[in-house]
């Protein structure tokens, strides 16, 4: 018994021990910051909306970092004593201050380090006056309005332009584009909402595009992810009801509001980094191709003097990219139960980036599309330009790490995708959960993945119509398994599969049914520098059932040998593991 009561006081005094640690540790790490000022070395006064990081000296990793307020004022909460550096950063600016080590080794100890920021001198923003200058960190000097105002603009014109090129255009027994207040009023008042069917390049490519004009504008004036996807659904809204006379549509509301949204995201950031560069003016070239990627956010730089000259910030990400050009050797055709091997040899061209890979150190996934992954290709084709538009985009979720050597994303994703081989096409706006991941297997091989399931809303047919209506609308469950092999910078194996199940429920023909799978298969080598070659297989399938016809079965595969230009990061694998380069 005595024992016992012994064994229970050394329980008891090793529990309060372990308590007095963790309050105390507790306390300790309460009240410890890094707080000063960061001011602008031409005027002395603070700079708002700068960030500032601050790290372990002797580790490099993240400790802790904040926004300067209005008065350029932080402050950044450290958790335990040591050695820390500290870096700030802001568009526009260009880091002067040196700073040695900052050495916390009291409690007490709360040190105040004030940096100073030289402008670049080709960026000179009044902070003073009715019009401030845009802040992307802080959010101040955006405007609500100037987009309100420029996004109906823009469908007044575009009527206006419809009325003239196309006059007499009918449907339903009324001119296309003459609508007025009282046919504006009805669409409001009554609809009905319907399911169009227009071309399919106009509702799965040109309405999406439009919507990225309207999302462009809301997003260069500052506004953030969410608010420009309001004003995108609501120029779509206008559009529907007041730029055509037909019936308000229900799919081009959500190709131009989300499917707009999401494709817009990627075009504005893309945009933004050709303007980033390192740091420097953009000059002609790079506001031309910023111009070409992202119009409406260029007209928002040339028409609104200085105020939204700011680029959106990066945040530094790891990004890969690289473009392939080359030709098609020959591609297996089976359509309607003929197999065929044809022989002809096309141009093929595509661009690919991964924006925001996972595993770099001190990078946050806190905006939307802080990740996202968007392909583009062309068979060189007049009638069918646009081959392939694939797109995918973190929207809500955070990253993970397992061990050494795994770091991930997870989360919501949107997606949009416009896929158009030569027999038939998919194309789709959807919302998926899933992960992207980064694993080294050994040293020097790193397998980067994504695995994707959601569901989106989605238009499936033949290119050659067979019937009066050559796609079908519907909600479509779909899923993606992406994964990269990466060989040091030596090779690169890559396979995507994709998968769309398009359903009958939300469209007007709700007895067919699609299954669609694209696989993509490719092996690159690298030659010299950022150079490489290497050899693709590209295959679709395609099983249409709808009650009215005979069962489809379709199949399309395209052998291709490439050129291809890498990006500064190589094959893009993300380097994270201490003592590895």
């Amino acid at each position: 018994m005595k024992r016992t009561g012994e064994k229970f006081k050394a329980i008891f005094a090793a529990l309060l021990f372990g308590v007095t640690i963790a309050v105390s540790g507790w306390v300790f790490a309460e009240g410890k910051s890094i707080s000063g000022t960061v001011k602008d070395l031409s005027n002395d006064k603070g700079i708002p909306g700068v960030t500032v990081v601050i790290k372990e000296a002797d580790t490099g990793k993240l400790a802790g970092k904040s926004a300067t307020d209005a008065a350029g004022k932080y402050s950044v909460g450290i958790a335990a004593l040591g050695k820390y550096t500290l870096v700030a950063s802001k568009y526009g600016y260009k880091y002067v201050t040196a700073l040695n080590v900052i050495e916390l080794s009291d409690i007490t100890q709360n040190p105040t380090v004030n940096v100073s920021l030289g402008r670049y001198s080709w960026l000179r923003l009044k902070a003073e006056g009715p019009t401030p200058p845009l802040y992307w960190d802080t959010e101040s000097g955006k405007s609500y309005i100037i987009p309100a105002l420029e996004i109906p603009a823009l469908i007044l014109a575009l009527n206006g332009a419809d009325r003239l090129i196309f006059p007499n255009q009918m449907e339903d027994g009324k001119k296309v584009y003459s609508s007025t207040w009282k046919t504006t009023r009805d669409h409001v008042l009554h609809g009905p909402w319907t399911v169009d069917t227009d071309a399919f390049s106009i509702n799965q490519f040109g309405h999406p595009y439009q919507g990225t004009l309207y999302y462009g504008f809301a997003r260069s004036a500052g506004l953030n992810f969410w608010e420009s996807y309001l004003y995108t659904n609501a120029g779509s809204l206008i559009w529907e009801t007041a730029g055509e006379t037909t019936r308000p549509s229900i799919n081009d509301q959500i190709a131009s509001g989300t499917g707009g949204s999401f494709f817009g995201e990627a075009l504005f950031r893309m945009s933004s980094l050709v303007l980033e560069g390192s740091g420097d003016k953009p000059g002609f070239w790079r506001e031309t191709c910023a111009a070409i990627l992202c119009p409406s956010m260029e007209f928002n730089r040339l028409a609104n003097g200085d105020r939204f000259k700011p680029v959106f910030p990066s945040n530094n990400p790891a990004i890969a990219w690289r473009l392939r050009l080359g030709g098609s050797l020959n591609s297996h055709l089976k359509d309607k139960g003929l197999d065929t091997l044809i022989n002809k040899n096309q141009v093929t061209a595509d661009y690919a980036i991964a924006y925001g890979l996972p595993g770099k150190p001190d990078y946050s996934y806190d905006r939307p599309f802080d990740y996202f992954n968007f392909e583009f290709s062309t068979l060189g084709k007049a009638k069918n330009p646009f081959d392939n538009i694939m797109l995918r985009g973190l929207l809500l979720g955070t990253d993970y790490e397992a061990g050494d050597n795994y770091r991930g994303i997870w989360g919501l994703y949107g997606g949009y995708d416009y896929i158009s081989p030569q027999i038939f096409r998919v194309a789709g706006t959807s919302a998926s959960f899933g992960t992207t991941y980064q694993w080294w297997l050994t040293r020097a091989i790193a397998l980067q993945g994504s695995a994707l399931g959601g569901v989106g809303y989605a238009a499936a047919g033949n290119v050659t119509p067979d019937a009066e209506r050559d796609y079908h609308f519907g909600i479509a469950p779909q899923g993606l398994i992406a994964l990269r092999c990466i060989f040091d910078d030596i090779a690169m194996i890559d396979l995507t599969e994709r998968a769309f199940y398009i359903t009958g429920a939300g469209g007007n023909d709700p007895g067919g049914r699609e299954d669609i799978n694209r696989l993509n298969v490719g092996l690159t080598v690298h030659i010299y520098h950022r150079q490489a070659i290497g050899i693709q297989y590209i295959g679709n399938i395609r099983n249409a059932r709808y009650p009215d016809r005979p069962d489809s079965h379709q199949s399309l595969g395209t052998y291709a040998l490439v050129y291809t230009i890498l990006g500064d990061s190589g094959f893009g694998q993300v380097e994270w593991r201490d003592g590895v380069k």
